[in-house]
């Protein structure tokens, strides 16, 4: 390998304008390109689209339409729907469908207003909207029905009176009665039959409430469709909640048509916001309100707010990393800028993100916390490419062009060694069940190998560039204006009282090289003292991470002053739910009574499970009843054999029904509106639901809808055995590739031993600094072990050459430390930099996910560096056999050494038992 690296750095060398060039054309290419990714928040991010509840919700988008968008009405009922209210409430639920007559010449907001976009077919695609419904919709399509349904029955009634005619005409003329008698007999036959009509329709009119023909200004009859005077005065009837969720509230409901881009949805709502503020539907009787929410909304916004938030944030990180890499590498200013390894971890993330604009990539929350992670390790590798290269010219006098191909031969093999091993690392990400974690796993060993390739071509390159470069003659008077600005700014900085600052910190680096000598020395004279002390630590850290607390709670992760999230609340606190879960039954005949009995009896006693009673309401419930196929049979002996069930769905208006059951009566939906709550707890409601889902023999019934998918990816992420399993996994991962690299178990197992135990030691750090996860940070496992897999491999293998060198022990320990060490250090401190950024945001998921990050690689840095002497020196006495036994000891000792101290005595924290629903499971 060492020759083959030799001979690619010798071809870099010999042309390296050309290397250089060629490199930065691809980076600013690449990055002109990635400023055309968009962020994509699909449920597919989330989700498989293998899963069975992905495609249940795909087959339940097709049918019924996306998650509905939320316009709610804050309004006094009466003033709402018995006023004149009640038509521009109308007017705004027509221009949302898009449903504008033609023969309109100025429709609401203009030609180039939201109602005629809402109607435009763009690009052969249909309008946005599916369909809507809305208390001016059912009011207005009640009319139409009775009014139509009357028309008929007016025509059924007129041939029923002329076949009466013909028939007492008949009979009196078989009678041989005369031509004014036949017709006296037939108007008598007329008028019973129209008084027999009359007196159904009376009674008809006064079992309902009607007094006269219905019409949309008709408050008696409005008033009649939609109060229930056994419930209070203007209280709403509960089975129209979905509807009128209380006696201050109305709700519009806008679900969008499926296969909608995120661009598409943004507009689509952005129109829908736009709409609601034309005056030609502002309500004046109540002085009421219009609030658009909804998941889509609220998703959309925080995606919105995330990403925003995340580029500013990595602008800013870059500047960081600059700074810390200015002060923390040392590099002779002749032969290196010292803010190359940065221009070569910049090129790489260039190349790769504009590789996924190329492919048609979208750009999710995770794919961009790649940025950092890869520009932390390409300037790893660009580091250790320099120091090698420094060091081989400075040891043995060689030129740069003959430098740089030398310090590939001796150092690339193992940084390639740990290129490898950190890219298996990450591969473990491959096996998540989140579409974007795998995704980010994918970029993270993609770009790791791309950055490998950078730093060791277009790094040494542009090292060779340096080394011709000369300086350019300058005019005598622009030197001596330059040597006179210098003077002066140095006057200046003797001005400034800064002795005292230079000694603090000549003292800080005393201390820490006294610290490290320490270290040294204890690990070299008590190695199985260290390893002992550092595996117990380690397995405490493991056990306590079943512990740590993972936040899942949506108002808690992001900012509480962003308007989606406060009309989110406004909501829920006016309508006692936030969102809505789907249970999609399908069969050959819905209208079979045994399925529709088991969905009226499924969605009561779930609703029962759940706190919900009709006279209070949602205002306690978790589980709220919302449009569903059970809501259209309120009299059970319309659900008793199936004649009756087909004439009821074939008597309800299709624009209604549409929303319940599709056309050929094979797939049907139940609705429940849920309240905002934690993924953790949102999931035991869904999973209370599934396990009392027991359709009828030939029923499918599924749950669907976005907090089903959500919450189930949250699980999926946030469960303490599957962040065991990645770990063990990625341990097993690094340690194939190691032993397929040296080919001897022990020299493989060296560098393992503290990339195994640097998980342990991050979950006890985190555990006791009580820091919680959340979706985002639970997946750092794999980032534990590639970054201390990166640290130790370098470590150990230049402590190996050293010692083949003839160096002792300690004196091989204190040169890789001097120089491998110091480049290891500088590359970790500058990535931890970057991350430490991300604390100062103002998202509490983004600040958290920062503060992880960083303890997560401060934590493996220095471990790494303090522990794996003591692992070094084991191994090469042959004692790494004795290390269980040593923390075993360590561990029974604790308790005694802490009462010493007089510390309190620890205790492991009690597993906690699996809550399900509010009570502990048996």
């Amino acid at each position: 390998m060492s020759q083959r690296l030799e001979r690619i750095v010798r071809v870099a060398v010999r042309r390296p304008g050309l290397v250089v060039a060629l490199t930065a054309l691809l980076a600013l290419g690449g990055g002109a390109l990635a400023l055309g990714l968009k962020p994509d928040a699909g449920v597919d991010t989330l989700v498989s689209r293998d899963s069975d509840t992905f495609q249940a919700t795909e087959r339940y988008r097709e049918r019924f339409g996306e998650d509905a968008i939320v316009v709610l009405v804050r309004e006094r009922l009466p003033e709402l729907v018995l006023t004149s209210d009640l038509g521009r409430l109308l007017g705004l639920e027509g221009c949302l469908s898009g449903n504008i007559p033609r023969e309109v010449r100025n429709p609401p907001g203009g030609r180039n207003g939201p109602c005629v976009a809402l109607a435009r077919e763009e690009r052969g695609n249909p309008k946005p909207v599916q369909v809507v419904y809305g208390p001016g919709t059912f009011v207005n399509e009640s009319v139409r029905q009775i009014q139509e349904q009357f028309g008929a029955q007016q025509k059924a009634q007129a041939q029923r009176e002329k076949r009466a005619m013909r028939a007492a005409r008949r009979l009196a003329a078989a009678q041989g009665r005369s031509k004014a008698e036949q017709n006296r007999l037939a108007n008598q036959a007329r008028q019973l039959v129209r008084a027999e009509y009359f007196r159904n329709t009376l009674r008809l009119a006064l079992n309902y409430g009607i007094r006269s023909l219905p019409r949309l200004n008709d408050p008696d009859f409005v008033s009649q469709l939609v109060f229930d005077p056994r419930r209070g005065v203007a209280v709403p009837k509960s089975r129209f909640a979905y509807l009128f969720p209380s006696p201050r509230a109305a709700l519009v409901q806008v679900r969008l048509r499926p296969g909608l881009t995120e661009a598409q949805r943004d507009r689509a709502i952005a129109l829908v916001r736009e709409a609601t503020r034309l005056p030609e539907f502002r309500l004046t009787n109540g002085k009421g309100t219009y609030t658009v929410t909804g998941a889509p909304v609220v998703l959309s916004a925080l995606t919105d707010e995330v990403s925003s938030s995340i580029r500013s944030l990595l602008v800013a990180a870059l500047v960081v990393m600059a700074l810390t890499l200015l002060f923390v590498f040392r590099s002779p200013p002749r032969r290196a800028v010292r803010l190359l390894p940065l221009a070569v971890a910049l090129a790489a993330t260039g190349i790769l993100f504009g590789a996924m604009a190329l492919f048609g990539a979208t750009l999710t929350m995770a794919s961009i916390a790649v940025l950092p992670i890869l520009v932390g390790l390409a300037v790893d590798y660009s580091i250790q490419f320099h120091s090698r290269h420094d060091e081989v010219a400075r040891d043995e006098g060689l030129p740069a062009p003959r430098a740089g191909p030398r310090a590939a031969a001796l150092g690339g093999p193992t940084i390639a060694t740990a290129c490898a091993a950190t890219a298996a690392g990450f591969l473990v990400l491959l096996l998540s069940p989140v579409p974007m974690v795998r995704g980010f796993g994918l970029l993270l060993v993609i770009g790791v190998v791309l950055a490998f390739a950078v730093a060791l071509t277009a790094g040494f390159a542009a090292l060779a560039l340096v080394e011709r470069a000369r300086a350019p003659r300058l005019p005598r008077w622009l030197t001596g204006a330059l040597h006179g600005a210098g003077d002066l700014v140095r006057s200046a900085a003797d001005l400034v009282p800064t002795a005292r600052a230079r000694r603090l910190g000549a003292r800080a680096r005393d201390r820490a090289l006294r610290a490290r000598r320490r270290a040294m020395r204890e690990a070299v004279q008590r190695p199985a003292r260290v390893l002992g002390i550092a595996v117990a630590l380690a397995l405490v850290g493991f056990v306590v991470d079943t512990q740590t607390r993972v936040v899942s709670d949506v108002q808690k992760l992001v900012p509480q002053d962003q308007p989606e999230l406060r009309d989110l609340d406004t909501l829920q606190r006016a309508t006692g739910v936030s969102g809505q879960i789907d249970v999609t039954v399908e069969a050959d005949d819905l209208t079979d009574p045994r399925v529709i009995g088991w969905m009226t009896s499924y969605q009561s006693r779930l609703l029962r499970r759940f706190g919900y009673r009709e006279a209070r309401g949602c205002a306690k419930a978790q589980l709220c009843p919302a449009l569903s196929l059970p809501s259209l049979f309120r009299d059970p002996a319309q659900a008793r054999d199936r004649d009756r069930i087909r004439a009821l769905l074939d008597a309800v208006p299709p624009y209604f029904s549409q929303a319940v059951i599709t056309p050929d009566r094979r797939m049907a939906t139940m609705a429940f509106g849920i309240r905002l709550m934690p993924f953790d707890r949102q999931q035991e409601v869904i999973e209370e639901m599934r396990r009392r889902l027991d359709p009828p023999p030939g029923v499918t019934a599924k749950l669907v809808g976005l907090p089903v998918l959500a919450a189930e990816a949250n699980a999926k992420v946030s469960s303490d055995w599957r962040r065991l399993l990645n770990v063990l996994a990625g341990l097993l991962a690094v340690s194939l590739v190691l032993l397929a690299v040296y080919r001897r178990a022990q020299r493989a197992l060296v560098p393992l031993i503290p990339i195994a135990m640097a998980g342990g030691w991050s979950a006890l750090v985190l555990f006791l600094l009580r820091v919680p996860l959340n979706p985002m940070s639970v997946t750092l496992g794999a980032l534990v072990i590639a970054i201390s897999t990166e640290f130790s491999v370098l470590l150990s293998e230049r402590y190996r050459q050293e010692r083949i060198a003839g160096h002792a022990a300690a004196e091989a320990l204190e040169r890789t430390y001097r120089s491998t060490g110091a480049a290891v250090l500088a590359s970790g401190a500058t990535a931890i930099a970057g991350f430490a950024v991300l604390v100062v945001s103002d998202i509490r998921m983004l600040r958290d996910f920062g503060f992880v990050t960083v303890i997560d690689l401060a934590v493996s840095l220095l471990g790494v560096l303090v522990v794996l002497p003591a692992v070094l020196v084991l191994a090469e006495r042959g004692e790494l056999g004795a290390l269980p036994g040593q923390a075993w000891r360590w561990l029974r000792a604790l308790p005694r050494r802490m009462r010493r101290a007089g510390l309190p005595r620890p205790r492991l924290p009690r597993l906690r038992r699996p809550r399900v629903l509010g009570r502990r499971a048996a």
